[in-house]
């Protein structure tokens, strides 16, 4: 999916990539839905401890800006979301993981306001989750399947300086790669 987009995953191709025959595939997955579901799940699962993890750390919104930033988690996203325009049960399951790991951020920033005594009228915590998430997302888009990159440094400098000031500097030692995104598993 990463490579060639969503439209060339095939259940050969993805026999041949696991040292597999065709028929195995069909055996777990009646259907290249069900393997598209299976994988969406799994990684929605992974997304939700990862963004579990940033939220427990000592500097959430740093952690959580980082973990939002990363490009494959983006791609990956972006072809599950084109292969949903065409399948309704995957639609179905983006929406569900979507708004799970929104209520999960709304609490968390509901938290982190609060520690940072920032008034809820003033800051909702509902527009700083989608703001800080989307205009990450929006700038892996812009950037790595774009090819533009105009405003980016800009936008990059105004929202870490607004995370300075209420986390102070990053802190290495804050263990803030832990959140990143698990490399995908090859089988040998």
């Amino acid at each position: 999916m990463l490579e060639e987009g969503y439209a060339a995953v095939t259940s050969r191709r993805t026999a041949a990539r696991a040292g597999l025959k065709p028929q195995l595939v069909h055996y777990y997955f009646r259907t290249m839905d069900d393997l598209f579901l299976a994988l969406f799940r799994r990684r929605a699962d992974q997304g939700l401890e990862r963004q579990a993890r940033a939220l427990a750390s000592a500097q959430p919104l740093w952690s959580l800006w980082d973990l939002s930033r990363d490009p494959r988690g983006t791609a990956l996203t972006m072809e599950f979301t084109a292969l949903a325009n065409h399948r309704k049960a995957i639609r179905a399951e983006l929406s569900a993981s979507a708004e799970r790991y929104r209520t999960g951020l709304l609490e968390a920033f509901r938290t982190v306001l609060a520690r940072y005594e920032l008034d809820e009228a003033e800051y909702p915590p509902i527009v700083c989750a989608v703001l800080l998430t989307s205009i990450s997302t929006f700038l892996v888009i812009e950037q790595e399947m774009l090819g533009m990159s105009t405003g980016h440094a800009e936008t990059v400098t105004f929202v870490e300086d607004v995370i300075r000031r209420l986390e102070g500097d990053r802190n290495p030692a804050a263990d803030i790669a832990s959140v990143l995104p698990i490399k995908p598993e090859r089988r040998r």
